[in-house]
């Protein structure tokens, strides 16, 4: 029998469904198939609006199926299903941005300096792969299947061998819809096997990719290899900045929701609290009070602020992150451990979780936990807060509270952070660039160059000179 993956609903331990593991000889003849439809089928060749007028349909086809996919979705990786609802809207919304932006990008007509006329053209690499993470599959999935296909290429989609249910349903909602024959196909398999065996396909001449940081240089290191470019959107260690002169209620409420939310399975959560130390105590109480009161509970239950986690593996993860920060000095202020509620015995279930005492240079404050874990440290002034908010690796995303603009362009400026959140959290659209700095990653998704990402930009030259080109002396 061929091997499978097993999709486990984290909620309850139950299996859901299984899938075949892509074998490399059937990776192989995918890869054929890729590069036979972005030569044969028409599609890097059709007029932008015809291209476009597909992926509105498929945005269409999604929308239609906005509820079975979302509880697909809740039951592959457990998140509530009001917060699935919200990843299906968004791959719909993604769909759509990219299909205009399809039909209205212009290229660039350059100075010349001589009897021509110089302008630029966007070509397709050809066949694309794309990589994606479990915590947001139909989410991530749309980021990058969307502006891969509207730059012309055809794709080959690998979703994480958590989470390998959504991927399917998306490349047969965008073939019904009328996208051509094997310019979307998935492949399934663990990351070490058949994603290591994708990258380094000599067929495959660009990877994007979503996931840990770990997993991305070894993706850098192969893409490298073969000279390919690949965009790598990676791990966070957000910091989240509340100075004394903040607004405190949406402040807290800030907080709260961007750890908590999504379980802290995103890679922006703010999982640093960085508080001004003379309100240190106030705002730390208020927010582990809060994190106290999160409503725990089954992915489909009214009212629900937070499921389980997406795994169970990942949950022993998170749980063994938490043991070390107490034999590192942490002091566990809530959480730190599995609810006691006999309703949560057969899932991937863990409380919200809020620690102190550790220095920012301790490995609980410098690695991602990915998971339901805060850990706070007071800052004294903005130098302080300089040092120990960029005294990571990781610069993803950051927020600030505070009532000063002077302030907040200061540190937003001076933070090292791919998105720079002022007086709010976790806010994102399609049409403004997303990426990290340092080892958050290389490249930018979303917007128009997110459309560029997937694209090699070709000079054109018309001549205009009247006289024979001559030798030059």
């Amino acid at each position: 029998m061929p091997e499978q993956l097993i999709s486990i609903n984290p909620a309850n331990g139950k299996e859901v469904a299984r899938v075949a593991v892509t074998t490399i000889d059937e990776l192989n003849a995918a890869v054929d198939r890729a590069w036979q439809a972005f030569y044969t089928s028409g599609w890097r060749e059709m007029l932008p609006h015809k291209r476009a007028r597909v992926l509105y349909l498929i945005a269409d086809a999604i929308e239609k199926e906005k509820d079975s996919l979302a509880r697909l979705q809740m039951q592959d990786n457990g998140k509530p299903l009001g917060e699935c609802r919200g990843m299906v809207d968004s791959a719909i919304g993604t769909f759509r941005y990219y299909a205009g932006v399809c039909e209205t990008l212009e290229s660039s007509v350059t100075p010349s300096r001589s009897d021509y006329l110089s302008f630029t053209v966007l070509e397709p690499f050809g066949v694309v792969a794309a990589i994606t993470p479990w915590n947001s599959p139909i989410m991530n999935d749309a980021t990058k299947v969307a502006p891969a296909l509207a730059a012309g290429n055809a794709v080959l989609l690998k979703p994480s061998e958590d989470s390998p249910l959504l991927a399917p349903e998306l490349a047969r909602i965008a073939r019904e819809a009328g996208l051509p024959e094997h310019l979307l196909q998935v492949v399934q398999g663990r990351g070490a096997d058949i994603g290591a065996a994708l990258v380094a396909h000599p067929g495959v001449r660009m990877v994007s990719f979503t996931g840990g940081t770990v997993s991305g240089r070894a993706i850098g290191r192969a893409a490298g290899e073969k000279l390919i470019p690949a965009a790598l959107e990676l791990g966070g260690k957000s910091p989240h900045i509340v100075f004394a002169d903040a607004d405190r209620d949406p402040a807290v409420a800030a907080v709260v929701a961007g750890i908590f939310g999504s379980a802290g399975q995103s890679c922006v959560a703010g999982s640093r609290l960085f508080i001004e130390a003379a309100i240190y105590d106030d705002v730390l109480n208020q927010v582990v009070e809060r994190a106290r009161t999160i409503k725990l509970g089954m992915p489909d239950e009214a009212g629900v602020e937070m499921g389980p986690l997406a795994s169970f593996h990942h949950r022993d993860r998170v749980m063994a992150f938490v043991d070390r920060a107490r034999t590192e000095g942490g002091r566990i202020l809530c959480g730190g451990a599995v609810p006691s509620e006999s309703a949560f015995d057969k899932g991937a279930f863990y409380l919200p979780t809020v620690i102190d005492g550790l220095d920012f240079e301790s490995a609980t404050c410098q690695e991602e936990a990915f998971g339901p874990v805060l850990v706070a440290l007071p800052f004294k002034d903005e130098a302080d807060l300089i040092r120990q908010a960029n005294g990571t690796a990781f610069g993803l995303a950051c927020g600030i509270w505070t009532e000063s603009f002077k302030r907040a362009w200061r540190m937003g400026r001076a933070l090292e952070a791919g998105s720079v959140w002022i007086n709010t959290y976790k806010q994102s659209v399609t049409s403004t660039p997303f990426g990290g700095f340092k080892n958050s990653g290389v490249g930018r998704e979303k917007g128009i160059d997110g459309l560029k990402l997937y694209a090699q930009v070709k000079s054109m030259y018309v001549g205009l000179h009247d006289q024979p080109m001559a030798i030059a002396k």
